[in-house]
């Protein structure tokens, strides 16, 4: 059985690979349109220690459209 990290990492270079094949040619784009948002979603926490300790998601510039 794989663990919470294992299974963090393994959802996030299907993602990119999936960005990957966005981005060639022939790419089918229903395929993409479905895959991405499951994946997204699939996506677990990441687990205890996969980012430094002082990580805030929250700090950061802020988006075009975010209030104050």
């Amino acid at each position: 059985m794989c663990t919470q990290r294992d299974d963090f990492v393994r959802t996030v270079v299907m993602l990119g690979q999936l960005a990957l094949y966005a981005a060639a040619p022939d790419a089918d784009n229903d395929f993409i349109d479905v895959a991405g948002p499951s994946l997204a979603a699939s996506l677990p926490e990441p687990p205890p220690g996969f980012f430094p300790p002082d990580f805030d998601p929250h700090s950061g510039p802020r988006y075009p459209g975010e209030g104050p």
